[in-house]
């Protein structure tokens, strides 16, 4: 098995209205993870690039969803499916979103 780096695996954090609060009172951070990410990559990933200690991931798989494209004919396509996964951090620990660069 071949190493990859960190950012191969973390490609970028999610951030939405339900991610900001599972951030501020749980301590879970969302990110978006490649497609045969593991469990055991996320977790090393985000240690090796925040310094923080992980607790636990909990990975799913959001599927493509259909969107209707307008014009002038009726034309259906989906979105991308993706992988996404909630790191939950020990207790006193925190991650700065604003600096992560990709």
């Amino acid at each position: 098995m071949s190493q990859r780096r960190p950012y191969d695996i973390i490609l970028r954090p999610v951030i939405t209205e339900k991610s900001n609060r599972l951030m501020e009172d749980y301590g879970k951070y969302t990110f978006e993870v490649a497609l045969d990410a593991s469990k055991g990559e996320i977790k090393n990933a985000i240690q090796e690039l925040f310094g923080v200690k992980v607790k636990k991931v909990n990975t799913m798989i959001v599927k493509p969803k259909k969107k209707r494209i307008l014009g002038r004919f009726r034309q259906y396509g989906t979105t991308r499916k993706w992988k996404k996964a909630v790191v939950t951090l020990e207790p006193g620990e925190s991650i700065d979103l604003l600096n992560f660069a990709s």
